[in-house]
């Protein structure tokens, strides 16, 4: 009996095919992870969708009696003179100042401790490498009696300033410079008069694009959602991003003499979440290019 098989044309001129494994475990944990990413999120569309009585008398997962999606953003818009609008603003500035500052401060630094050599180099890149192992909650409270003794809690500088330093983004940028932007290119620009500024915005700078816009995704999350930092920083409500601000109003909805207003928190909480889903989707292919970029040697 004659057995017909498909035989690969790279395999018949001899050459050897590695086929893809398949897992079953990988995928089953791949599924896993995915779920538990997106059931949140579910819930929180479906919630947003309600009524405050049917929050409290339906099911999580199930839509309530009346579709309020609108007026929840409406009510979440006007609530309180529409402090929410502020909050969003005050966000978006510290975004974009903090995390826009992050990115340019880190992007000059990793590229000059790249590709200049200096007195003390070394101890410098220890101390940056050593800065990206401590977590930044255990600098929150120094760095809150260093900005009291300087009149600046209380301040959008309180926020700004020290979102401005980026320790992983500069190691980023720096790893990212030694593969991406050749020494030989930068000396040829010498040779042909170009100084150091107009050769790094003229040349490096659109080699490090990915690298960059790596960089800037991670400070721009980190700052979108900082909640500890603002929290012991600020004490004026007009200040506060929203982070801070929807912690409030959650306050307000459960504690003694709760106001009915948890529908605002969790539409609010939606509304938080879709301009950083967004500006994720839209960076995703420079992010991942941007990552993976410095860890092939050639």
């Amino acid at each position: 009996m004659a057995i017909n098989r498909r035989i690969h044309p790279a395999a018949r001129r001899g050459i050897s095919v590695t086929r893809p494994r398949k897992s079953v475990a990988m995928t089953l944990l791949a599924a896993l992870f995915l779920v538990y990413a997106l059931v949140p999120i579910a819930w929180l569309v479906i919630n947003s969708t309600k009524t405050q009585p049917d929050l409290f008398s339906t099911f999580g997962f199930s839509f309530g009696h009346s579709f309020a999606l609108w007026d929840n953003v409406v009510a979440t818009f006007t609530y309180d003179d529409g402090i929410f609008v502020r909050w969003l603003g005050n966000t978006l500035l510290y975004v974009g100042l903090g995390a826009g500052g992050a990115t340019l401060l880190a992007t000059l630094a990793g590229y000059g401790l790249a590709k200049f050599r200096f007195p003390g180099r070394s101890a410098y890149f220890a101390v940056v490498l050593g800065a990206v192992a401590v977590p930044g909650t255990a600098l929150a409270v120094p760095t809150f009696l260093l900005f009291s003794q300087l009149g600046m809690t209380n301040t959008p500088w309180a926020i700004i300033v020290p979102s401005l330093i980026s320790p992983f983004g500069l190691y980023l940028i720096w790893v990212y410079t030694v593969d991406s932007v050749p020494t030989e290119l930068l000396e040829a620009a010498r040779l042909d008069g170009a100084g150091e500024l107009r050769t790094f915005f003229t040349i490096s700078i659109r080699l490090l694009a990915p690298g960059i816009v790596t960089v800037a995704l991670f400070a721009i999350v980190a700052t979108w959602n900082n909640y500890f930092l603002p929290l012991i920083m600020l004490s004026d409500p007009d200040w506060y991003p929203l982070t801070v601000g929807l912690n409030q109003w959650s306050e307000q909805a459960a504690g003694v003499g709760a106001e009915p207003i948890f529908n605002l928190v969790v539409t609010g909480s939606l509304i938080t979440i879709v301009p950083i889903v967004a500006i994720f989707l839209f960076l995703q292919r420079f992010w991942q290019s941007g990552l993976s970029a410095g860890s092939v040697k050639q």
